[in-house]
C-alpha cells in the first residue's frame, strides 16, 4: 500500500539529525584508549595527595609517640598543603596542557623528596621513615623519567642528605648521630640506583606487554572489519543482529535492520574495471558509516551489499537515516566523472517484531530491498510489521528517489 501520513507513522519533511558516527576502521579502538586516558588522569592526580597524607600520617603516629613535637606535625602539614596547593593550581589553570606527563612527573618527584628532606633536616628522627617514602617517590616517577634522569634525581638525593648529615654534625657534634646517617647514606648510595635500574628494566616490560596488547586490539579489531570496505565484515555484523535481537527480545525496545545494495554495481564493475568498483565500495562504506550513529552498525554482508542496525530506534528514525544515506550517495562528488550521477542504493529497511527469528527480521529487509530495485531503484522501501506474522502480513512504504512527499 501507498505511504500516508498517520499519528503511528507521520510522514516528515526534513530528515532527523542524529548523532554523528565515530565507526571506521580505527574508530573505536581510538576512542577506547581516549577514554581510558582520560579516566586514568584524575586517578593519576591523586597519588601525590595520598602519598602525602600518608606521610603526615606517619608523622602523626611519631607524635602520638612522643618522638615529635607539635610543631614539626603543623610543619609537615603546611608543606604538604603548599605542595597540593601549588600542583593542583597547576592543573586547575590547565600548565600541565602544555607539558608533556614526563615533565609535570619531574617536578613532583624533585618537590616531594624536597620535603621529605627538610623534614629529615629539621627533625632527624624522621630518617627513620625517609628512606621507604624515598622509594615510593621515585616509584611514581619511574615509569615516566627517563633512566638517567632517575639515577640524576638519586644522586641529588644523596648529595642534599650529605649536606644534612654533615649540618647536623656540625650543629651538635654527635658522633653517634652521624655514624647512623652515614649508615643510612651509603644504604641508600646501594639501594637507590638498583631499585632505578630494577624498575627501568620492569618500566621496559610494561611497555613491551602494553605495545603487544595494542597489537592484539588492533588485530582483533582488524577481524572485525571488513579488508576492502573497512566496515564491519559480515561475521561481525550478523553477530551483532544476533546480540541486539535477544537484547530487544529482554528488554522490549525497538529494533531496526536496514539491507543496502548498490544499484548496477555489477555494471559498474565491468565496465571500469575492478579497481574503480573496490573504490566504489570503500566509499560508499565510508559515507554510509558516516551517516549513522555511533550506537548503529553498519557492515558489508557481501559482494555490494550491506546491513545496517539500529538498536533502540523506531522505523521512523531509521528511515530518515536511511533516506540520508541514499541522498548522500546520490549527490557525492566522485573523483572519476563518470561515476557522477550513476552511483545510487536501494535501501530495504523494517523494524523487529518481538519472538520472530533473525532469519525472519533480515528476510524482511532483504525483500522491501529487492522491492525498491523493482520499483526503479535509488530508493527507500520500508515493510512495516503490523504484528508477529509472517512478512506476507506486512505493509510495504515506498520512498522514492526524490525524497520525502
Amino acid at each position: 500500500m501507498r505511504f500516508e501520513n498517520t499519528d503511528a507513522f507521520p510522514m516528515s519533511e526534513e530528515l532527523h539529525e542524529l548523532e554523528p558516527s565515530t565507526h571506521s576502521p580505527q574508530s573505536e579502538l581510538g576512542v577506547a584508549l581516549m577514554l581510558r586516558r582520560r579516566m586514568d588522569r584524575p586517578r593519576t592526580r591523586m597519588v601525590p595527595v595520598l602519598l602525602c597524607l600518608l606521610y603526615l600520617a606517619c608523622v602523626l603516629v611519631y607524635f602520638a609517640l612522643g618522638v615529635v613535637g607539635f610543631s614539626t606535625v603543623l610543619m609537615v602539614a603546611a608543606l604538604i598543603a603548599l605542595l597540593v596547593v601549588a600542583f593542583m593550581g597547576l592543573f586547575y589553570l590547565g600548565v600541565h596542557e602544555h607539558f608533556a606527563d614526563r615533565q609535570m612527573r619531574l617536578p613532583i618527584v624533585i618537590g616531594s623528596a624536597g620535603a621529605l628532606l627538610l623534614v629529615f633536616y629539621l627533625e632527624p628522627v624522621t630518617q627513620i621513615a625517609l628512606a621507604p617514602f624515598l622509594f615510593v617517590v621515585m616509584a611514581y616517577g619511574l615509569f615516566t623519567l627517563s633512566r638517567n634522569m632517575a639515577l640524576a634525581v638519586c644522586v641529588g638525593i644523596l648529595a642534599v642528605y650529605g649536606a644534612i648529615s654533615g649540618l647536623h654534625y656540625a650543629q651538635n657534634e654527635n658522633t653517634a648521630l652521624l655514624r647512623l646517617e652515614v649508615l643510612h647514606i651509603v644504604s641508600l648510595a646501594l639501594a637507590l640506583p638498583a631499585y632505578v635500574l630494577l624498575m627501568g628494566r620492569v618500566r621496559m616490560l610494561h611497555r613491551l606487554l602494553q605495545k603487544k596488547s595494542s597489537e592484539v586490539r588492533s588485530i582483533t579489531e582488524s577481524a572485525r572489519r571488513d579488508a576492502l570496505a573497512g566496515c564491519l565484515n559480515r561475521r561481525s555484523v550478523l553477530a551483532a543482529l544476533e546480540e541486539q535481537k535477544q537484547l530487544a527480545d529482554e528488554s522490549g525496545i525497538p529494533l531496526c535492520m536496514a539491507v543496502v545494495d548498490l544499484d548496477h554495481f555489477k555494471r559498474i564493475n565491468d565496465e571500469m574495471g575492478h579497481l574503480e568498483g573496490d573504490e566504489v565500495l570503500r566509499t560508499f562504506a565510508k559515507l554510509g558509516q558516516g551517516a549513522v550513529r555511533a550506537d548503529d552498525y553498519f557492515g558489508r554482508y557481501g559482494g555490494e551489499e550491506f546491513l545496517v542496525i539500529f538498536p533502540a530506534t523506531p522505523l521512523l528514525p531509521a528511515l530518515n537515516t536511511c533516506e540520508r544515506i541514499r541522498v548522500q550517495v546520490e549527490s557525492h562528488a566522485w573523483e572519476n566523472p563518470r561515476l557522477r550521477g550513476r552511483v545510487t542504493v536501494s535501501i530495504g529497511v523494517t523494524q523487529y517484531v518481538l519472538g520472530e527469528t533473525a532469519l525472519e527480521f533480515f528476510a524482511r529487509a532483504d525483500a522491501a530491498m529487492y522491492m525498491a530495485k523493482q520499483g526503479g531503484r535509488n530508493q527507500v522501501v520500508v515493510q512495516e510489521p503490523v504484528g508477529a506474522g509472517s512478512a506476507a502480513n506486512d505493509e510495504e512504504v515506498q520512498v522514492p528517489s526524490h525524497g520525502y512527499f
